[in-house]
């Protein structure tokens, strides 16, 4: 067994690295639909479960109090909230009834599925709505904020690399019959010149980061961390909940006020210079997905045999997410360019936006981008939510 801090925060790092490099210099299809997130995750699963790695450490630890901040400030700070409204315009209010649409779809997914999960699972959908609203940062959070059990966020994952396999070629092919949406969605005339207009104007500068760029965001990501932790403690918990064995929690907790926390700072620098530090979200994912190994580590293997059932509810839950997508495209006359990218800032944040705005159209993968971060600012509140219709739905 690994037992030093040192060895276990080694041990996640290297593995996290591993898989990237591996990927890429093997560039096998196999990674294509079992992405390294999955991997990452499972790696260590398997090497505490087989007495590698320890099921709890310092390092893990570390990673839950200070790796999570960090990440859900960092992904914050580019947020350009003002950009994605001009450029997208009502496509930004597609995206947000997709949102309505993965809220709702949760809870009838798990009522679906439910006889054949454990009675924590409605944790793992309330884990894998914040994925699906925001993006893998959310799914941390979310977990973080309801006190998801390791099993059920490794369902989560797996549900969302499984429905990601089937959802983005969709979303990809939708291109094929935008004629035929675009009139029965009723888009105006101009539409998608308007945006291609906005999109031109809007110039962000990428650049590699400096070592400065580098203290900068820790200075900020550690600050954002320790103001929260400090005033977090004091905000009232609400909704005590008396579990059968007499333990006592509250739904809002202050792991809640910490998320929120950390969120409405990551918000609020946005809207200063800091949003223009360089690599502020390459280094915010570096760490996550450290976090979600950590994570891994922390699991066991009891959680296996739900996955069939787990990811039928999510494919369910799909349906009704792409149905509220559809409706919002009629109701607000979108194009289907905007509607696949609104749907992939949601389901795939910041991975898929890109590419699905490539493959439709080229001039709007600046601002899939900037949705795909919107998709950040509103993951974790709106995934606490669905996360607690869930609840509801479980009988809790």
């Amino acid at each position: 067994m690994i037992e030093s801090t040192a060895g276990v925060m080694a041990a996640l790092v290297g593995i996290s690295a591993f898989y990237f490099w591996f990927a890429k210099a093997t560039r096998w299809k196999l990674f294509d639909y079992l992405i390294p997130l999955i991997w990452i995750y499972a790696t260590p699963m398997v090497l505490r479960n087989v007495g590698v790695l320890p099921g709890a450490s310092p390092a893990y630890d570390v990673l839950r109090h200070f790796g999570l901040p960090m990440v859900i400030t960092l992904l914050l700070l580019p947020i350009d909230i003002a950009a994605v409204v001009r450029i997208m315009g009502k496509g930004v209010l597609v995206m947000l009834l997709g949102t309505v649409g993965v809220m709702v779809g949760a809870p009838i997914g798990l009522l679906v599925v439910k006889g054949w999960l454990a009675p924590d699972a409605w944790m793992g959908f309330g884990a894998l709505a914040g994925s699906w609203i925001g993006g893998t940062g959310n799914m941390a959070a979310v977990a973080a904020m309801i006190d998801t059990p390791p099993e059920q966020f490794g369902l989560a994952i797996l549900a969302d690399t499984a429905i990601y396999v089937g959802w983005l070629p969709l979303l990809l092919a939708s291109k094929s019959f935008a004629d035929r949406f675009n009139r029965w969605a009723r888009v105006p005339e101009g539409r998608l010149r308007q945006m291609e207009i906005a999109a031109a104007a809007y110039h962000r500068e990428e650049r590699p980061p400096s070592t400065p760029d580098i203290l900068y965001l820790l200075a900020i990501a550690l600050g954002v961390t320790w103001l929260a932790g400090w005033v977090a403690p004091l905000l009232p918990q609400l909704g005590q909940v008396v579990a059968d064995n007499g333990q006592v929690s509250y739904v809002i907790s202050t792991s809640f006020w910490q998320v929120m926390l950390w969120t409405t700072l990551g918000i609020l620098l946005s809207f200063t210079p800091a949003r223009n530090i360089a690599s502020s979200h390459s280094v915010a994912m570096a760490i996550l997905y450290v976090f979600v190994a950590r994570m891994g580590a922390s699991a066991s293997l009891e959680g296996v045999g739900q996955a069939i059932p787990f990811v039928a509810g999510a494919a369910i839950w799909i349906v009704i997410h792409g149905l509220f997508c559809l409706l919002g495209a009629r109701l607000f006359r979108v194009d289907i360019h905007s509607v696949a990218i609104a749907s992939a800032a949601n389901i795939g944040a910041a991975a898929s936006a890109p590419v699905v705005a490539a493959h439709h159209r080229e001039s709007l993968i600046p601002v899939s981008v900037l949705m795909a971060m919107l998709g950040y600012a509103i993951g974790s509140l709106a995934g606490f939510g669905a996360a607690q219709l869930c609840r509801l739905a479980a009988g809790l």
